[in-house]
């Protein structure tokens, strides 16, 4: 299996795996606990490894939030906590997630470290949320990292898409309104976008990401890609709905 064949086998494994911990009710538990009221808690946990930033900053980095109702949120939630700490939070959630959600019988451990050698091999240009989750400490547990770092792949990821959606000429909410419209109002719109004739714009978007995280898969070899891969799907498939 080459780079890109990996970079597109893995996509779904990659996008999925780290938003389980994300949109869990035992995240947002623990986040009333200390304080935030709700999403403040994702948008400041999830950009706090950004660092204490201005919220056009975060805007930037969470592209397809509408943006007045993020900057609420990050200003909300850095009044909780200072950014760095809830981001500490925020991954201590994945890490209890995982412990609580993998199952047993799994090659976690081998993931995990198939994992961080594509995370070393990758490149932070234009992923800025995957460089700041790549700074955070990695948990020991074979099942907290290996979603630990299958959720800086997704950060990868997500910051390479972003950049792809912008080149394609699409804005943020038509990408949202094409491909996750359900999830427009979470992300603070009223309204979806005229999306008549752009399906074939998004997913040359979508190409056009694969190829940019291909790179990363390079720290692999062939056979290593090929298990990364199934080790991947058969932890998506286990830990779905």
């Amino acid at each position: 299996m080459d780079a890109l064949t990996a970079a597109t086998a893995t996509a779904a494994a990659v996008t999925q795996l780290g938003s389980h911990f994300m949109v869990a009710g035992a995240t947002y538990q623990r986040g009333a606990a200390l304080g935030f009221g709700g999403l403040d808690f994702y948008v400041t946990g999830r950009g706090g490894v950004l660092g204490d930033v201005d919220s056009d900053v975060v805007c930037a980095a969470f592209l397809f939030f509408e943006p007045t109702g993020l900057r609420a949120m990050w200003d909300q939630g850095r009044a909780v906590m200072p950014p760095a700490q809830a981001a500490g939070e925020f991954a201590t959630c994945c890490h209890h997630w995982a412990e609580e959600h993998v199952p047993d019988g799994l090659d976690v451990a081998r993931l995990g470290d198939l994992a961080g050698k594509v995370i070393t091999e990758a490149r932070p240009a234009g992923a800025a949320l995957f460089a700041g989750w790549r700074a955070l400490a990695v948990p020991a547990d074979p099942k907290a990292r290996a979603v630990h770092q299958m959720n800086a792949l997704r950060e990868l990821r997500g910051g390479l898409h972003n950049a792809t959606v912008i080149a394609a000429g699409l804005s943020p909410l038509q990408a949202l309104s094409l491909k996750s419209p359900g999830m427009a109002p979470l992300f603070g719109w009223t309204e979806l976008a005229e999306v008549d004739g752009l399906a074939a714009t998004w997913d040359r978007a979508e190409a056009n990401t694969n190829r940019a995280i291909a790179h990363a898969y390079e720290g692999l070899d062939e056979t290593e890609r090929t298990e990364f891969a199934e080790l991947a799907g058969a932890l998506q498939t286990a830990t779905a709905g």
